[in-house]
């Protein structure tokens, strides 16, 4: 019932508008990761090391957020 009810809301006009701003943001950051930080191969093998190049990469990318918002705030 709960996957009914998640369906039946994707498609109500107000969700759909919040799906239309997602390319916006959540997409980003994946697409940015994936052309700018190198996420688009590896040179690495298992699980362990790809997690932890993952984690270093958006941990960068979230310092210089970070550092971006600090900047236009001063």
């Amino acid at each position: 019932s709960y996957v009914e009810e998640a369906e039946h809301l994707r498609h109500s006009y107000d969700i759909k508008q919040i799906y239309v701003k997602r390319k916006e943001t959540i997409e980003r950051v994946f697409a940015d990761a994936k052309e700018k930080h190198g996420m688009r191969w590896t040179t690495l093998r298992g699980l362990k090391k790809l997690s932890m190049q993952a984690m270093l990469t958006f941990a960068a990318m979230n310092l210089k957020k970070l550092a971006t918002w600090t900047w236009q705030v001063a």
